[in-house]
């Protein structure tokens, strides 16, 4: 899952850029609304919820913009009503890609995906095209310098992991939990005074696409693009790149 780890930490580290400069909190503040919407306000009862608060938290949002956001999903405050999406297409090579939208104008967004899409060589496809290609699945990163194999693997598969990888890159270890596993594996590393350098809830390939130096440059803009507009809240995509092109990104 070399390719799946490598973007998840560049992801990761552009997320803490983009929390600088605010960027981010549109985002999260989408996804604080629509969880409170379907699930309610009680963070303690609703996961949904209690993961976007988390991301809300690593970006360092003001807890007045997290309150106002529940309160909107809630209904307790006017705001906007946002309908949640999924985009399948393909990317550069051949590549399947996975978006998930929230937006409250379908019709501008789907427009505005699909120029940036034709605009990298990409192009939307039918519904069903790519979904079948990933699965759900929680995941999370732990640093090699923060604990041993040993100690890890044992933690994660007695607190009910799925696996536990020792390959995914050089700098960290990989834990893939079921979904409604993942907070509880989450937390028993927590106590268990284990750093993580990610964790969420994320669609995982089941298969790869190789890419070369062309392509590969071609998909991270495209990528990149993605990631960038508002109503996108994640991409996802079965690319492999080269260590070498990954790196001239970060």
């Amino acid at each position: 899952m070399s390719g799946h780890s490598k973007w998840a930490g560049i992801k990761h580290k552009k997320a803490i850029v983009d929390a600088k400069r605010g960027k981010v909190f549109t985002k999260i503040s989408k996804e604080i609304s629509v969880a409170a919407r379907i699930g309610g306000g009680a963070i303690e009862m609703n996961p949904r919820l209690r993961l976007a608060v988390e991301k809300a938290k690593e970006a360092n949002m003001p807890s007045d913009n997290v309150k106002r956001a529940i309160q909107k999903g809630t209904g307790e405050l006017p705001g906007s009503t946002y309908e949640e999406s999924i985009y399948e297409g393909y990317g550069p090579g051949g590549v399947a890609l996975l978006l998930e939208i929230l937006t409250d104008n379908k019709n501008r967004t789907v427009g505005e995906i699909r120029h940036i899409l034709s605009k990298h060589n990409g192009n939307l496809g039918e519904a069903g095209c790519v979904a079948w290609m990933f699965d759900k699945k929680g995941y999370i990163l732990v640093n090699k310098k923060a604990t041993d194999e040993d100690t890890l693997m044992s933690l994660a598969l007695d607190a009910g992991a799925e696996d536990f990888k020792n390959e995914p890159d050089e700098e960290n270890y990989e834990i893939i939990t079921a979904p409604e596993d993942f907070n509880k594996v989450k937390e028993f590393l927590e106590q268990n005074n284990i750093p993580l350098n990610l964790a969420e809830i994320t669609m995982i390939p089941q298969n790869y696409v190789k890419l070369e130096s062309k392509d590969a440059e071609k998909m991270l803009k495209l990528m990149y693009a993605l990631e960038e507009h508002d109503d996108v809240q994640n991409v996802y995509a079965n690319f492999d790149i080269p260590d070498e092109v990954m790196a001239k990104t970060e």
